[in-house]
């Protein structure tokens, strides 16, 4: 059952979710946490040895630049984990949303391989993230990295992570309360209808710019934008 994307909408933004059990499951369940996990976005932990890397630029970093292959990386099996909640029809249900401008992906390559990476939905000024992958040493902490850069440059304001992880608390996540959760959630969709369909639909653009595939022209570079940058940005404050 692919889910409607106003339906996937709406429920994002009461707070919910969708899993299934396994990648070759037929039912979809919602999920509400009691606690949540978010990355405050000036609390990004930018390690000495991840900064290393970002400003290396060991990864060629790009942003929808192939969607459907990191959700089908993301659902993958592997050796620490071998059945994923991403079913089919939850891959469809996203690849949808992508369609219409609400679901996005970083993307990390090693030529033009893709190594890591993470997708999410972005509805008014937050992005709720739903998995992210790595195939090398920290590929997904560099595209964690270049999401959160992103979104501090283009005003967003909520970083919902869902679960909390070892690999996220060590990125400087932290876990709140719903009650909490629930205030920051409507507080960065001040403004979104929930009610006017047209109105929700049109309320994607609010991540154009921390979306946007060349950020060059916001930041005033000439060229692509480098690891460098990204770094300064996250070791900038709002």
């Amino acid at each position: 059952m692919v889910l409607d994307p106003l339906l996937l909408l709406r429920a994002y933004a009461i707070g919910v979710f969708p899993m299934s059990d396994d990648r070759e499951a037929d039912e979809i369940y919602w999920v509400e946490p009691k606690t949540r996990a978010i990355l405050p976005l000036n609390g990004f932990h930018l390690s000495r040895s991840l900064g290393k890397v970002l400003k290396s630029d060991r990864f060629r970093v790009s942003v929808n630049a192939d969607f459907a292959q990191v959700v089908r990386l993301c659902a993958e099996s592997a050796s620490d984990r071998p059945t994923t909640w991403i079913s089919h029809d939850i891959e469809d249900s996203y690849t949808q949303l992508h369609r219409l401008g609400f679901a996005h992906s970083v993307e990390c390559w090693e030529g033009d391989t893709l190594v890591g990476g993470l997708y999410g939905v972005s509805l008014g000024r937050a992005f709720f993230g739903e998995s992210m992958v790595s195939r090398r040493t920290d590929a997904s902490k560099v595209a964690l990295a270049w999401l959160v850069a992103r979104m501090k440059l283009g005003g967003m304001e909520l970083l919902d992570c869902q679960f909390m992880t070892s690999h996220l608390q060590s990125l400087g996540a932290i876990e709140i309360s719903q009650r909490r959760y629930r205030a920051l959630l409507d507080a960065a969709l001040s403004g979104v209808s929930l009610v006017d369909e047209s109105a929700l639909l049109s309320a994607g653009p609010a991540a154009a710019l921390a979306f946007a595939p060349d950020l060059s022209a916001a930041l005033t570079v000439s060229g692509p934008v480098s690891g460098q940058t990204i770094a300064q940005l996250l070791t900038q404050t709002s």
